[in-house]
């Protein structure tokens, strides 16, 4: 993978530091003016502005900066949120699109341990608490293999308000049961949404709850979902609303890493 000078010293940089170090290491970074963006500082000024730091160095390389710290630096929460203050320290406004940029990446490197680790991060910060961050703190847990830790994440900041949590994530929430043998987990969930008399739209849904009920022994219920929503294996393909929110999914996904951002 390509990457510019200034990056490539970097990294170098920080295979040798202790994670104290960082802060000035990105200090440094910012500091050196690029070749497209470079400002005159008053005569009268000893140090460079804030303001001047920010725009001498591109979006795209102070993200690529953080991705790559991120990469290499020592497997600590100390170390990794230490790294995400120093970097975070220098933006005017809180860069949640280049960190929603960076998870994409680490998604895609399956990194699942980092994506935990910065998103916990942002939630710390009161940044990025939305039930699609939510979702995907789930998944990255699930993927770490620390479903457990999923579970009461669900149960605190989730499954307490199971009449307006969106269908998506009570889907995957019922995956994740599903996938890692929490039947009665995956039972008390379903029935909560009952409850509420949310409808599932989704055979894959009910085919899961009917398979947890049987494994579980209780064939009636079984039978009693499978009865309720057969018209959903009746169906064939998608229905008009999922077929409109999956092309709403492909809209909304980024183009290449950093050019989705309006931030500059």
């Amino acid at each position: 993978m390509w990457r510019s000078p200034r990056i490539s010293y970097l990294v170098t940089r920080l295979s040798q530091m202790n994670i104290s170090d960082v802060r000035c290491c990105y200090s440094q970074m910012l500091s050196q003016p690029s070749h497209s963006q470079t400002k005159p500082l008053p005569s009268d000024q000893k140090q460079i502005p804030k303001h001047y730091i920010g725009e001498n160095v591109s979006r795209k390389d102070r993200t690529m900066f953080l991705l790559t710290t991120l990469r290499d630096i020592d497997d600590s929460k100390e170390a990794i949120y230490g790294a995400l203050d120093a970097w975070v320290a220098w933006e005017q406004k809180f860069p949640i699109g280049s960190l929603r940029n960076i998870l994409i990446r680490l998604e895609m490197e399956q990194q699942w341990h980092r994506v935990v680790q910065v998103i916990k991060w942002m939630l710390s910060k009161g940044q990025g608490t939305t039930m699609g961050t939510y979702g995907q703190l789930i998944r990255a847990l699930d993927m770490d293999h620390r479903v457990e830790e999923a579970h009461k994440f669900w149960e605190m900041k989730i499954g307490t308000d199971l009449h307006s949590v969106p269908w998506q994530l009570c889907h995957l929430m019922i995956s994740v049961y599903y996938r890692n043998k929490m039947l009665e987990d995956l039972v008390k969930l379903f029935k909560g949404l009952e409850a509420f008399d949310r409808k599932p739209r989704d055979k894959l849904i009910i085919q899961k709850v009917a398979n947890a009920y049987e494994m579980l022994g209780l064939v009636e219920e079984k039978e009693r979902i499978m009865e309720k929503y057969n018209h959903l294996f009746a169906e064939k393909g998608p229905t008009k609303k999922s077929r409109r929110k999956l092309s709403k999914t492909k809209e909304e996904q980024p183009d290449e890493f950093g050019k989705d951002s309006k931030e500059k």
